[in-house]
C-alpha cells in the first residue's frame, strides 16, 4: 500500500555537501540509477532535518509529530523512457524518534536507524551531532554567512540552491525494491553556512571511499518551511 501524502514544517535542514570521483560513487549504487554530476565531480552529503507537525494529509496539525533526523544522499539521475530524471538515492536513515524507527519502510520510505542525537543551537550557530546504534556518527559545527564558500564548485549560491532544489525525488532502499518520495517546498529558500568542522564516519570508511577522495564542498541552511512528502512508485 503506498503511504498516504504527509504535511509538516521543515523546523530546520541543513545540507551538507562534499564531493568525489563519479566513478567511485557509481560502484556504489544500484541499478537504475547513477551519479549526477556538476564540474565532473558526484555530490554526496548528509541533510540534518529536524521536523515538526508530520502528520497524513486533511489532518490538523496539532496531531503531527516532531524529530530530529539524518539522511546520507548521493546526487543521482536514472532514465524513464526517453526522459532524464534526477533526484537524490538514500542509502542510510537515521533518526532520534523510535516512531520513526518503527515506521520506516511502512510510513516512511526506507529502514531508520535509531540513533542519540546532540543539537545545541544559538543566534545563528548551528552545532549538530548524532550517533546510531550501530556506531555510525556524524558531527558538524557550523554558523550563518552571507556567502558561499569561494572553494566550492558551484559557482553561486542560486546555482548551488538550484541544483539542490532539483533533487526533490529521493529514493531509499528496502529489501529488494527502492521506495520514493517526492519533497515539495514551495516557498523553497537556502543560505549558506560556514563550517567550522565537519565529519561524517561514512565518507571515513576507506574501503568505500579512498583516503582523501572525499572532499568537503559547501553547507546550507532552511528554516521554517511548510512542506509535502508524497510518495512516488517504487523501483
Amino acid at each position: 500500500m503506498k503511504p498516504p501524502t504527509l504535511l509538516g514544517l521543515i523546523d530546520r535542514r541543513i545540507l551538507v555537501n562534499f564531493t568525489v570521483d563519479p566513478g567511485i560513487v557509481a560502484g556504489m549504487l544500484p541499478g537504475p540509477f547513477r551519479p549526477k554530476t556538476y564540474k565532473n565531480k558526484a555530490i554526496i552529503g548528509i541533510c540534518l532535518i529536524r521536523l515538526k507537525h508530520i502528520r497524513p494529509k486533511g489532518f490538523p496539525a496539532f496531531t503531527g509529530i516532531a524529530s530530529e533526523n539524518g539522511a546520507h544522499r548521493i546526487a543521482v539521475e536514472w532514465d524513464e523512457g526517453n526522459v532524464v530524471r534526477e533526484g537524490v538515492y538514500i542509502p542510510r536513515r537515521d533518526t532520534a524518534s523510535r516512531l520513526n524507527a518503527w515506521l520506516g519502510g511502512r510510513l516512511f520510505p526506507g529502514r531508520h536507524h535509531l540513533a542519540q542525537f546532540r543539537v545545541e543551537e544559538g543566534g545563528d550557530r548551528y552545532q549538530v551531532a548524532f550517533t546510531s546504534a550501530d556506531g555510525a556518527h556524524m558531527a558538524i559545527d557550523a554558523q550563518e554567512t552571507t556567502s558561499l564558500s569561494p572553494s566550492s564548485v558551484f559557482e553561486t549560491l542560486p546555482c548551488c540552491s538550484s541544483f539542490f532544489e532539483q533533487g526533490a525525488c529521493g529514493y531509499s532502499p528496502n529489501g529488494t525494491t527502492f521506495e520514493g518520495m517526492k519533497l515539495t517546498i514551495p516557498a523553497w529558500q537556502v543560505r549558506p553556512l560556514r563550517v567550522s568542522s565537519v565529519y561524517v564516519s561514512l565518507f571515513e570508511d576507506e574501503s568505500l571511499f579512498p583516503k582523501g577522495s572525499v572532499v568537503f564542498d559547501n553547507a546550507l541552511i532552511m528554516t521554517g518551511m511548510a512542506s509535502e512528502w508524497r510518495a512516488l512508485e517504487d523501483k
